[in-house]
């Protein structure tokens, strides 16, 4: 998709919508770390404030530098569902949980990709309701 295609006039909430924001969600999953810095940026631009959670990991370099530090855990609650995503291992851990009023009632470990739908489903559902979720939508399928 270039810049110039329109976004989808049924964004929002489609299936074609969530197909295109879970295959930009991915688009930089290669680099877990550069991954992890384009998702958190987007994400807390686009979501309401608190509903992006992000835990970052500075080492004696980070500090000295004035650097942020690397991404170690991004949590993303949006509605009765909480999206978890650990990268302080190795490999990426994600997690999918149900909570209501702060009660975890269940949780369910998920490889990334079944994560990047789940969280593109979230985004595409919040979308249809909220117009900042909206603009985050049309950011995130047009890559800008």
């Amino acid at each position: 998709m270039s810049s110039h295609d329109p976004v989808p006039s049924e964004s929002g909430g489609g299936a074609a919508t969530v197909d295109m924001l879970a295959a930009a969600l991915r688009r930089d999953a290669a680099d877990l770390e550069v991954y992890a810095q384009v998702l958190t940026g987007a994400l807390a631009d686009a979501l309401p404030p608190g509903a992006v959670t992000v835990e970052r990991k500075r080492g004696m370099a980070d500090r000295l530098a004035g650097r942020e530090g690397k991404v170690a855990r991004l949590e993303v609650a949006l509605g009765e569902q909480r999206l978890v995503l650990d990268l302080s291992g190795s490999r990426p851990g994600g997690e999918v949980c149900k909570e209501v009023r702060g009660v975890v009632l269940s949780r369910r470990p998920v490889e990334l990709d079944e994560w990047v739908r789940e969280l593109a489903e979230a985004v595409a559902a919040r979308a249809t309701s909220d117009a900042r979720a909206r603009a985050a939508l049309e950011r995130l399928l047009l890559g800008g």
